[in-house]
């Protein structure tokens, strides 16, 4: 019988090899690594006194605190819709369904800034939603709630994408046995399916959680860069750098930064202990069956 002929890339020639290597680790040290040095470099040049007291002003913390605020809430939001999307995407089969996948992506193809304009126009003292609010007493665009909003918008499609082909590929048919044994929808969920998507639920919500502290299209339109009450860190990275403060722009930057390795460490963890999981369960199934054929070689060997 003739062998695969799958190429063997281990084959590669030296010089291809090292070309291709030189040209991947340039790009993540350009792109990457010195912009993330300079950062941090320029954020401490005039000192840790001044890198503490520049976080403490009562603007960034009023940016951070606004910046964290608006991730607790959106985040939360994102994950009740992305499971609830990708649950009835995958299980079942109604009118409409390629529509609501097709709005999911929306976010994806809309500029932010655009998606903040259109909330402007919606909810903004022009339109009758609008009016309507002001009578009442209830600010939406130039608040807190306008900024919640218009981050929700540009991060929901995060959970739901990284739910919806997990949750097709495993299937429903542990779902349908649970409730064939009489537990209701709810039960099913919280005790067969979450266990099978809890690590992609993680990883959308660290993606969604990223996206939300660094997002600066929407929120720059719809916040009106009130200082200490309406701006997030990336509006008011943007005010010190226009009113050539550079150093306390890179100190704040360097806290987006610091937030966004953080994130991305909370990442690597969870795909690391994902991958353990995996190789453990894959170990203990090969041993199961190695335990299984043994007694089926014995009897073989002995008849």
């Amino acid at each position: 019988m003739s062998h695969s002929s799958t190429p063997d890339f281990r084959t590669e020639q030296p010089l291809t090899r090292w070309i291709l290597t030189t040209i991947a680790l340039a790009f993540v040290f350009i792109f990457i690594a010195l912009p993330l040095f300079l950062i941090f470099s320029e954020a401490i040049s005039k000192g840790f006194e001044f890198y503490l007291t520049t976080i403490q002003h009562s603007d960034a913390m009023a940016a951070i605190s606004l910046t964290l605020l608006t991730a607790a809430i959106a985040v939360p939001l994102n994950v009740v819709f992305g499971a609830c999307a990708a649950w009835a995407i995958a299980h079942f089969n109604f009118r409409g369904k390629s529509f609501l996948i097709t709005l999911i992506d929306l976010p994806f193809s809309v500029s932010p800034v655009v998606a903040g304009l259109m909330y402007l126009l919606l909810f903004g003292s022009q339109s009758t939603l609008g009016t309507w609010l002001i009578e009442h007493d209830f600010k939406i665009i130039f608040a807190v709630p306008g900024i919640v909003i218009a981050t929700t918008f540009v991060t929901f499609p995060f959970v739901a994408r990284e739910l919806i082909p997990l949750m097709q590929a495993q299937g429903s048919d542990e779902e349908h046995a649970a409730m064939v044994l009489g537990a209701n929808g709810l039960q099913a969920f919280l005790k067969v399916t979450l266990p099978k998507i809890k690590w992609g639920l993680l990883y959308g919500v660290i993606l969604t959680n990223a996206r939300a502290m660094g997002e600066f299209g929407a929120v720059s339109v719809i916040s009106g860069h009130i200082r200490g009450a309406t701006n997030t860190i990336p509006l008011h990275v943007e005010i010190l750098y226009n009113e050539f403060n550079i150093a306390g722009a890179f100190v704040c930057a360097s806290v987006l930064a610091l937030l966004a390795i953080a994130t991305l460490v909370t990442k690597t963890i969870i795909e690391w202990r994902q991958n353990t999981l995996v190789a453990r369960s894959l170990a203990r199934t090969k041993s199961a069956k190695t335990a299984f054929a043994m007694p089926a070689r014995q009897v073989a060997t002995a008849s």
